[in-house]
């Protein structure tokens, strides 16, 4: 049997109200501040705590709860919570043998103290008495032998002479005194009506976890405490793996949009995981403040919350209410848990809400709190006729009706019967419940959510192959004004033509890349050993899929689809990491999962233009990664800022295209530089020859100093180009993404990519790139007789009323669609 060795504590006490979370938390921070990885974890199926948990460690929080996830799974949970972790924390509930009513202790700290073999530090409250504490402590040290209470740490001592005594009491029963914590530290955590206020909601709590990690350094003695965390045995068993649960129906890596910021931030690490080993791409979006949901969704989670107080805000934002309910009724599987069932009534709180379902929520004085047992009436979304899940129920607001075919609510059955009464309301692609359900313990749960979303995809475009091999050549055609392909639309230069027709003397052998290899180095200032030519970036791409068997390779989307591709002929899943438009498709390197071994962006990026900073792309690299820098649009910037050629950092590629710069898309002449172990395993797997003649030629000619002269100036030339085409664009009120590539990524409607082709103008639809939809076209930029041209077409578009002289397109452009993007 596998064991691992793991350092932990459990933070207890005699009952609540003595400072678990304080202490906890703090000892997660101080051990932190250390250097120490901590893992954080908190006994009982609270959110809140493991918020502040999460802040303190950098890592998610968790959740250990036997009733839950089954008493089973505890040890599992556990080990894969706090991998590669050199200490775990576990806060405790309530009073140490407290747990679920009518049982033998059930879910207390106690049984998952017993279950885990971890020793506890017990916080004791002495404000209100002295030697009565140990008599306390002593107690319960002996109340059961599977528990062992380690160390205690006093907690609002008054004076010296106040800890002096209980240490003294406490001295005959051997356990150590490691801390003593003074009344008042300055640190202190507000509550709400469901107890303390989440992490994610107050802003001064990064300041508040500082403060608490000093004061815990100043007076706990954090050797000690590592002291008795070292004292845990070695757990048995394997560490639990979200893949183990549950599989991925298809290829495909649909999006479901989970809900996140201030109103809705409970749920469970474990949830995400599923999904996303399902095969689901798991983005977040804030109710409070995204226009609309992310593009492409096709699976929506409403986590728990507390959307009763940000409910006036939440009703502010109607585009996304509307969105919301439409997307509902539409059939996009859904899955809303307590805050997420209020948010989804007609009203809350008499304030409008989203309205999915016909029925009210509203506070009420009571607090409804407990675990359930849950069974399924009928088929759903989640549940299945007959079958039993575990839940815990916190809230006080109430629906009414409080559960589907009551009071006119025919469309949706009860989601769960409770011992006491119906709970919520489902169907086939909703589940919206106040029961909170732990799907590590039933991720059967995950699985159908998977599946329907999966489904849902699948059923609402075309197929994802077919989707990601749109290239933009398709688009145009022999009557066609050509803003759809692109490639620099003037003549080449005479010497580059001379080049090409010279490398034919030469087709009589085989083709030889050893001068080439040395112009792109020489060009690049770097050794050939880490320079590569290739068949084009589509060669490259394939080469870099191929140099290893990915474990979980990443592609940054939108992005050009060909490394996706490649990645996925290799046989490899593709993880999708979005860059969102209401940030300007800025990267975000910490989205990227952190056991991603490959990592994929454009810069700047097909199709949104961004150019990313060179240092944010750098903040990717760490090791046992690669990291794959498409540059093929750089040259066409002028001075190529942000360029990585010259980087030499380990684990680092770079291609490169002259295919659009040199107007040479017949000729495939690319390159790969970067890493030279990497080079020469891309060179070993390369195919004899693949790269040919006037390609090599061509390259040789386009890194000369002459070639310098003209790249600059047509990157030049094309940045103009560009500059006036976004001015025309904003003149006319689009919406465009601000970048520096030789295209425009513009927000114009759905409908007006088919009329401007039926009006003789091509440009690249973008609904085939992941993340954007078909009110996105990509616009190539061209001489400015061209683009008045396609200017004039808009302005007459966008200018009509809707439906006139549209045909049968359905042009649809939203009147807060005419703002211009000016990041």
């Amino acid at each position: 049997m596998v064991t691992t060795p793991l350092p932990r504590i459990v933070v207890a006490a005699p009952a609540s109200g003595h400072g678990k979370t304080t202490v906890a938390t703090g000892l997660m921070a101080a051990l932190a501040a250390q250097g120490m990885q901590v893992s954080g974890h908190k006994v009982g199926p609270d959110y809140i705590d493991p918020s502040y948990h999460a802040m303190a460690t950098g890592r998610p929080g968790r959740n250990l709860d036997p009733f839950m996830v089954g008493a089973q799974q505890i040890v599992p949970l556990l080990l894969h919570g706090a991998a590669a972790a050199d200490v775990a924390v576990i806060e405790g509930v309530m009073g140490l043998f407290d747990g679920r009513l009518g049982t033998d202790g059930e879910s207390s700290t106690a049984h998952v103290a017993a279950l885990t073999s971890t020793p506890v530090v017990l916080v004791v409250d002495i404000s209100h008495a002295s030697r009565t504490h140990a008599a306390v402590v002593a107690g319960l040290a002996g109340f059961d032998p599977a528990v062992r209470i380690a160390g205690v740490i006093l907690n609002k001592c008054r004076t010296d002479r106040h800890a002096d005594e209980v240490r003294e009491a406490l001295r005959r029963t051997g356990i150590p005194v490691v801390g003593v914590l003074p009344r008042d530290t300055g640190v202190e955590t507000p509550s709400r009506h469901l107890g303390l206020i989440p992490a994610g909601e107050r802003t001064e709590s990064a300041a508040t976890l500082d403060r608490l990690a000093e004061v815990i350094s100043a007076h706990v003695d954090l050797d000690a405490v590592a002291a008795i965390a070292a004292t845990a045995p070695p757990l048995d068993g394997p560490a639990w793996d979200a893949a183990a649960e549950v599989t991925a129906p298809s290829a495909a890596a649909p999006m479901v949009a989970m809900a996140g910021g201030r109103a809705f931030t409970f749920r469970y690490a474990e949830v995400e995981e599923l999904l996303r080993a399902a095969g689901c791409t798991v983005v977040d979006f804030d109710p409070l403040t995204d226009p609309a949901l992310p593009p492409g969704t096709a699976g929506i989670y409403l986590g728990g919350g507390f959307p009763e107080v940000h409910a006036a805000a939440l009703a502010g934002n109607p585009s996304l209410v509307a969105e919301l309910r439409t997307a509902i009724a539409s059939g996009v599987p859904t899955v809303a848990e307590c805050a997420g069932l209020a948010y989804l009534c007609r009203t809350l709180d008499d304030t409008p809400a989203v309205g999915a379902v016909d029925a009210a929520a509203a506070m009420t004085p009571r607090l409804t709190l407990g675990y359930r047992t849950a069974t399924a009436p009928a088929d759903s979304l989640l549940g299945r006729l007959g079958e039993e899940v575990t839940g815990h129920e916190f809230h006080r607001t109430r629906v009414t009706p409080h559960a589907g075919g009551i009071g006119g609510t025919d469309d949706y059955g009860p989601a769960w019967l409770l011992p006491t009464a119906p709970d919520g309301f489902a169907g086939p692609t909703l589940h919206a419940s106040y029961l909170h359900v732990h799907w590590a313990g039933h991720p059967q749960l995950a699985q159908r959510f998977a599946d329907a979303v999966h489904r849902r995809a699948a059923s609402t475009r075309a197929p994802a192959a077919d989707m990601m091999r749109h290239h933009g050549d398709a688009e145009t055609g022999p009557d066609l004004l050509d803003f759809a392909v692109n490639v620099y639309p003037g003549p080449r230069p005479g010497w580059l033509n001379t080049a090409l027709r010279g490398a034919l003397d030469d087709a009589d052998a085989y083709p030889d890349p050893t001068e080439a290899r040395a112009a792109l180095a020489a060009r690049h200032r770097r050794p050939t050993q880490e320079v590569l030519p290739t068949a084009g970036t589509a060669e490259a791409f394939h080469l870099v899929a191929g140099l290893r068997r990915w474990r979980r390779p990443v592609v940054v989307h939108p992005q050009f689809t060909e490394p996706h591709n490649a990645l996925t002929d290799a046989g490899h899943t593709v993880t999708t990491v979005l860059c969102r438009p209401d940030d300007g498709f800025g990267l975000h390197p910490a989205a990227v999962p952190d056991d991603a071994d490959l990592v994929v962006v454009g810069n700047p990026t097909n199709p949104t233009g961004v150019l990313h900073s060179a240092a944010a792309i750098r903040r990717l690299l760490r090791p046992g990664r690669v990291v794959l820098v498409d540059e093929a649009f750089l040259d066409a910037v002028p001075g190529e800022p942000e360029t990585l050629t010259g980087d030499r950092s380990a684990g680092l590629l770079v291609a490169r295209s002259l295919t659009k710069h040199w107007s040479i898309p017949g000729i495939r002449a690319g390159y790969l530089l970067g890493d030279p172990s990497l080079i020469a395993d891309a060179a070993r797997r390369q195919t004899p020859w693949s790269v040919s003649t006037p390609a090599l030629a061509a390259m040789v000619a386009c890194s000369g100093a002459h070639a310098g002269v003209e790249s600059r100036r047509r990157a030049t030339e094309l940045q103009q180009w560009r500059a006036q085409l976004t001015e025309g664009l904003a003149h006319l009120g689009v919406r465009y993404v601000a970048g520096r590539a030789p295209f425009v990524l513009a927000r114009v409607g759905g409908g007006v990519h088919a009329t401007l082709r039926d009006r003789g103008i091509a440009v690249r639809r973008a609904d085939t790139f992941p993340g954007l939809d078909d009110g996105w076209i990509r616009i190539a930029v061209r001489a400015p007789a061209a683009t008045q041209r396609l200017l004039g077409e808009l302005d007459r578009l966008l200018l009509k009323p809707r439906g006139e002289d549209h045909g049968d397109h359905g042009i649809r452009v939203p009147g807060g669609e005419r703002a211009v993007t000016s990041r």
